[in-house]
């Protein structure tokens, strides 16, 4: 069966564990701009892939002088869009090959696709997403690269806020090793409201037969006693429910929740942190900025972002 957690429903009567299946993940997208970042996080896409049996589908936006800063300024001569697509495509070609090259095992080799579209990257990204079925999308790390940074804007921050597919954000150090180890960030003050993301990530853990690592950075207010013990029952009913016993739980104590996860990324013996992205109005956005959005930005090995959930109609 396919991985779709988009569409899975959790909600089981209390005590009741759910049926126990093997998902099949099938298809994950590569949002590459062939930059040095782009092409590392496609090759760790291609080995992820190749643990997970899945296909990869490589994914070029050519970027429209609607989505530029002062696009007025800038003359977009006729026939242009055509050549920079043509260009795209034997680029998305070259990769492909790359890609098919460096594999010299006979075990499950990744088929890979690609298409090449003109418009803004969250637009595109998320349309080919939606298109295809993709089941995950992986992007590099963006970096700070002045002028280019300022007239191109963070696509890598785009993604993450606007992606409805789960987004794997590969830094450019991250090297690949067989996820084994999976630690979920979660939601400070709410953690019920993680629930969703949860059971999806359990999902990819069933697959890589990984460990989830349910973490809280817990900056010394509150009751801690009460917190651990709702965090206890609720860690119970996610177990029994998804009757996946390989799920943990650790409080990290600090102030700060960046500085907390950065100490679990070095010292925590995990592969990967996932996290839950919040949208946040125009202040809030100003004044704390998104915890995701902010390591995605440092982070040295790969950040699964999760969207939020949409409320129950």
């Amino acid at each position: 069966m396919m991985l779709n957690t988009r569409n899975s429903d959790h909600r089981h009567s209390p005590g009741i564990p759910v049926q126990a299946t093997l998902p099949t993940m099938k298809k994950l997208l590569i949002a590459t701009d062939f930059s040095a970042a782009a092409k590392h996080a496609a090759e760790y896409a291609y080995l992820l892939a190749k643990q997970l049996k899945a296909g990869l589908f490589l994914c070029n936006t050519i970027t429209i002088p609607a989505e530029v800063p002062m696009s007025g300024m800038i003359a977009w001569p006729q026939g242009e869009s055509d050549t920079l697509l043509d260009d795209s495509i034997e680029e998305l070609k070259r990769l492909k090959a790359h890609l098919e090259a460096t594999d010299r095992t006979d075990t499950f080799r990744p088929p890979v696709d690609y298409l090449n579209e003109a418009g803004t990257v969250g637009y595109t990204v998320n349309e080919s997403a939606v298109k295809q079925r993709v089941d995950l999308i992986i992007a590099g790390a963006h970096h700070q690269d002045g002028l280019g940074t300022f007239l191109l804007g963070n696509h890598t921050h785009e993604l993450i806020e606007t992606c409805a597919t789960p987004l794997l954000v590969v830094p450019g150090i991250a090297s690949f090793n067989p996820i084994k180890k999976i630690a979920f960030a979660m939601d400070q003050e709410n953690p019920d409201d993680d629930l969703e993301q949860i059971y999806q990530l359990i999902d990819v853990a069933r697959l890589l037969d990984a460990e989830i690592l349910l973490t809280h950075i817990y900056d010394g207010s509150g009751h801690l006693a009460k917190f651990e013990k709702h965090i206890g029952q609720f860690l119970v009913e996610i177990s029994n429910k998804a009757n996946y016993p390989k799920i943990y739980y650790r409080i990290i104590k600090n102030d700060k929740v960046e500085t907390g996860l950065d100490w679990l990324c070095e010292h925590g013996q995990i592969d990967m942190l996932a996290m839950v992205h919040r949208k946040h109005d125009f202040l809030d956005s100003i004044l704390k900025g998104s915890h995701t959005k902010k390591m995605a930005t440092h982070i040295t090995i790969p950040l699964l972002v999760y969207p939020e959930a949409q409320p129950k109609l």
